[in-house]
């Protein structure tokens, strides 16, 4: 059996496990298994060391993606540019660190058909923020708005654009307004934490909100209404999960369709009444 898992804190709502199985399922790799372990920052050093030679490797959700690091073998470039992984590719050459969330956000941007944008604006400062600004620079844009509440905070984010080579103008919600002339809005801000900009912001041209559940948001339905582009937290989550089985398991021919499909009913599962 070779296994694989997801792990973080809180885990139970992580939809890998059901996007990560479908594809086990469609390529005929049933002696694969892939578990989801609820871990937080204190308990991954052990857990890490713990691993037995069948692991393949493991996926990380918040809020492992920058405590991994300093317990990797070895990290991609990527990684080390946007400061966190969320993929660990284990082999006999120990660990190694590979960041998917920029690939995911850069294809679920194409696959809606939203143009490399001119000038773009970023909701938030986080670990999402970061891999976005790195998605942004593989779309060729090398300028970026970040809108966070608390400037202070945002000085890892800041340290991310530098090494990217993306020039960051720093604002707060306050200045939201000034900073709306542009190609694309994205908000890695949680569930309903938008919500009171939806009127402000309905204008826009397009606009990638992370959130997937509960979708749409009211965000997403006023940008919509309109007439603007709209792209979800989903297809990011996809299109990440895509390229982490791909590195895992060696195979080129992954699925998308059927993880697609896999991921969508869940969600609608989780949606339903007494679920």
């Amino acid at each position: 059996m070779t296994r694989a898992a997801v792990l973080g804190s809180p885990i139970a709502h992580s939809l890998s496990p059901h996007l990560h199985r479908a594809a086990y399922e469609a390529l005929g790799l049933y002696d694969w298994q892939y578990e989801a372990f609820e871990c937080d920052e204190a308990g991954l050093p052990a857990l890490l060391d713990g691993l037995g030679p069948g692991w393949a490797g493991l996926s990380l959700t918040m809020p492992l993606k920058r405590a991994v690091l300093p317990l990797l073998d070895t990290v991609s470039d990527l990684a080390v540019e946007v400061g966190g992984a969320n993929t660990v590719i284990l082999s006999e050459g120990g660990r190694h660190g590979e960041n998917t969330d920029v690939y995911g956000i850069v294809q679920a941007l194409t696959e809606a058909g939203v143009k490399p944008p001119h000038g773009a604006t970023v909701l938030g400062g986080g670990a999402t923020a970061a891999s976005t600004l790195a998605a942004l620079r593989e779309l060729g844009l090398s300028r970026a708005n970040l809108v966070v509440r608390d400037p202070a905070r945002a000085g890892e984010t800041a340290q991310v654009a530098e090494r990217l080579g993306t020039a960051l103008s720093v604002r707060t919600f306050d200045e939201l307004e000034s900073v709306l002339d542009v190609d694309l809005v994205v908000s890695t801000l949680p569930s309903g934490a938008a919500d009171g900009f939806a009127g402000l912001l309905a204008g826009v041209p397009a606009l990638f909100d992370v959130v997937y559940a509960p979708w749409p948001t009211r965000l997403a339905s006023a940008v919509e209404a309109a007439g603007g582009t709209v792209v979800g937290g989903f297809p990011m989550l996809l299109h990440q999960a895509v390229r982490q089985v791909e590195m895992m398991t060696g195979r080129t021919d992954v699925p998308v369709e059927a993880m697609r499909a896999a991921g969508k009913a869940e969600i609608v599962r989780r949606a339903a009444p007494g679920s």
